[in-house]
């Protein structure tokens, strides 16, 4: 039976890295120190918790995104490295440093490649049909493609999968595996299709509330899980991604056309994307954890 009083050092995703592990016992001592000077003091320390543990799972999105936005701000015009190209090797060089420290799994970087490989073919395809544009040259390129943007969806993928690991995910009815790729399936195909025949996305909104309603995704913080409806989860994250695409539109890393004669925000439509590819995502990232073969959540 696992000790509700205090959580031990091994159950801390912090151990799992060696320059943090020494600070567990301090920061647990923290924690109880809180909880006993009253509810407010106890709720502060897991709102700053959680606040942490969102931006470790954040790290590599936020990284990239401070590039994109250090580069727009500094990057020296007429470089010999193309803004485009530092990026792309920037992406990768953080990639291999978090690999080297163990600030990242190696089930992390597969899913994140896969993530990769994913994104690019959806970015090749979209460019060539005007979806959107990379107003900047580059050298590291599929088919007018920076490689960049791959590792743009990877962060998606490094966001959620940190999350599950970080929080400790556990579920209670969440729909079969087999339905989420299903469902995965088609919103991907018709990233594709819609461009030539009916665009079917108002259903594919219907299936994923008929799918994620009904689920609850435990997440725990500090001693305890917290609850959430696992699709206000999801609309949650699309609309953060939403709003640094907002950024990355702003600081012309790619632009949509409507944007080339002036900087606006995004449409709506494109948080109902996001929405749509977070399902994807996280199919990818459960089919990694298992979840969905059962309830891992007993109670």
């Amino acid at each position: 039976m696992r000790d509700q009083g205090r959580t031990r050092a091994n159950d801390s995703a912090a151990a799992g890295w060696a320059p943090l592990a020494r600070f567990i016992d301090r920061e647990q001592a923290i924690g109880i120190w809180a909880e006993a000077r009253g509810r407010g003091w106890h709720f502060g320390y897991e709102f700053v918790r959680f606040g942490i543990k969102q931006a470790w799972a954040c790290l590599f999105a936020g990284i990239m995104l401070a590039l994109i936005v250090g580069t727009h701000l500094w990057y020296p015009k007429g470089a010999v490295l193309a803004r485009y190209d530092f990026l792309t090797l920037a992406a990768v060089a953080i990639q291999a440093v978090m690999l080297a420290m163990r600030m990242e799994t190696w089930e992390e970087a597969r899913v994140i490649a896969v993530f990769h490989i994913v994104g690019t073919v959806m970015e090749v395809f979209k460019t060539a049909m005007g979806s959107w544009i990379y107003p900047e040259p580059s050298i590291l390129r599929i088919a007018g493609v920076p490689l960049f943007t791959g590792f743009m969806y990877a962060c998606v993928g490094s966001f959620i999968v940190r999350c599950w690991r970080l929080f400790d995910f556990q579920f209670t009815r969440h729909p079969p595996l087999w339905t989420l790729a299903l469902l995965s399936l088609a919103i991907y195909v018709n990233f594709f299709t819609h461009h030539y025949v009916l665009d079917i996305r108002y259903g594919l909104f219907a299936a994923a509330a008929l799918l994620l309603g009904p689920a609850t995704i435990h997440y725990k913080v500090w001693k305890v899980h917290r609850s959430m409806p696992l699709l206000l989860a999801a609309v949650l994250a699309a609309g953060f991604i939403w709003l640094a695409e907002n950024i990355g539109t702003f600081t012309a890393a790619w632009i949509y056309p409507t944007q080339r004669n002036g900087w606006h925000m995004v449409s709506l439509q494109k948080f109902g994307s996001w929405f749509l590819l977070m399902i994807i995502s996280y199919t990818l990232v459960a089919a990694l954890n298992g979840a969905g073969r059962a309830d891992a959540r007993q109670r």
